[in-house]
């Protein structure tokens, strides 16, 4: 795919049916990430955004979306309102791994008790990606919390069933890159605004 059109791929379901700003806050990896995006009528702001590395790999991009800025993770967990979390993939991967990377981000470190709640939206998650089998370079996805909906999944902008009831589970997936041991440290220092440490670090 030509880079302007992968481009507009990606950026495509931060804006749809939005007034959102177009201007672009951050560009890791060369993936643009809109000052703004809305969601649950909301009008949220890209709080950080930045790279997964796997040892020297890139493997994805993130960013994080909230009605306003927060450098802690107790700030964007106690924060209300709806929140978004956008993936951009650089590599493929085998969406049962990825499945699984996510199940033990959030098995380590969420709170037990909310990970005992999450259960049954990890395994509608789960269900979600095993369905497409894998996810290539360029494809993305965004997990969107509204309060009092849940938690709703888009694969390339498209709506991947009914929302997640349990209000627990969008915190505990939030864990997995904003918890105590993260994957990777210098991402979470990236989604909170801070200074990034160097790539492929951990906490």
């Amino acid at each position: 795919m030509h880079r302007r059109a992968l481009l507009a791929f990606v950026v495509a379901p931060l804006l749809s049916g939005t007034a959102a700003h177009a201007q672009t806050a951050a560009e890791p990896a060369g993936v643009p990430y809109p000052a703004a995006a809305a969601v649950g009528g909301s009008s949220l702001a890209l709080n950080g955004a930045g790279v997964r590395y796997k040892l020297v790999f890139k493997v994805y991009t993130a960013g994080l979306y909230l009605p306003q800025r927060a450098n802690t993770p107790e700030a964007v967990l106690a924060m209300p309102g709806p929140k978004r979390m956008h993936v951009v993939m650089l590599r493929d991967i085998e969406a049962n791994e990825l499945g699984r990377l996510f199940t033990r981000g959030m098995e380590d470190n969420a709170p037990p008790q909310h990970w005992v709640q999450s259960i049954p939206g990890t395994l509608r998650m789960a269900d979600i990606f095993s369905a497409r089998k894998k996810l290539v370079a360029g494809d993305n996805f965004s997990v969107d919390y509204v309060p009092g909906v849940g938690t709703t999944v888009f694969v390339n902008g498209k709506s991947a069933g009914e929302p997640i009831r349990e209000p627990e589970f969008f915190s505990s997936l939030l864990s997995i890159w904003l918890g105590p041991r993260p994957a990777d440290a210098a991402l979470k220092d990236a989604l909170l605004g801070r200074e990034p440490r160097p790539a492929g670090s951990r906490q």
